[in-house]
């Protein structure tokens, strides 16, 4: 099978899902070796990430996304791609490795930039005027949002910082809510 080459450095939470991807994917690859990664593994991330574009590809869980923010904190320059949860889940295991090549060659076709280079201007007011926080439905609100950014699951206030690094307006917001 022909694998497709990547110019960037994946960061993985662990052998299965770098196992997974060498199968239709031709890159370096970073394990965290799940959520435990350590001061060594974050400090070998940066070192990288100084002549390398790296990308965060986690599992859509909360260990993964714990693994996600702290690396993201230390290596504020790195890159998300980010799996559906939906499409993620076999039996009762979450994660990239359980994901099909269709699903994780979507995500990285979206690659979202670094949150520290955040562009937007969306505040927690914004978000929660359409009622994507702290309002009915709100959850269900978030993940359409999610989706249509292909930013992933996650809290309003994650949601937020990730819709500025992507420089939405609350216009895109109604758009992706009602169209």
């Amino acid at each position: 099978m022909d694998r497709m080459y990547l110019p960037y450095v994946l960061v993985v939470e662990g052998a299965m899902d770098q196992s997974f991807l060498s199968q239709f994917l031709d890159c370096d690859f970073i394990q965290t070796n799940g959520s435990e990664v350590s001061r060594e593994t974050i400090e070998y991330i940066s070192e990288v990430a100084k002549t390398r574009d790296v990308v965060l590809l986690t599992d859509p869980d909360s260990p993964g996304e714990r693994i996600r923010s702290r690396i993201a904190e230390e290596v504020p320059s790195c890159k998300h791609a980010f799996v559906r949860k939906a499409h993620a889940i076999k039996g009762k295991k979450v994660g990239v490795a359980e994901c099909d090549k269709e699903e994780v060659l979507r995500a990285l076709s979206h690659i979202v930039p670094s949150f520290a280079e955040a562009k937007g201007t969306l505040t927690f007011a914004d978000l929660a005027e359409l009622g994507i926080v702290g309002g009915p439905c709100s959850s269900a609100k978030r993940e359409k949002v999610a989706e249509a950014f292909h930013v992933g699951r996650c809290n309003g206030k994650t949601l937020l910082k990730r819709l500025n690094a992507l420089n939405v307006s609350e216009e895109d917001l109604e758009r992706a809510l009602h169209g």
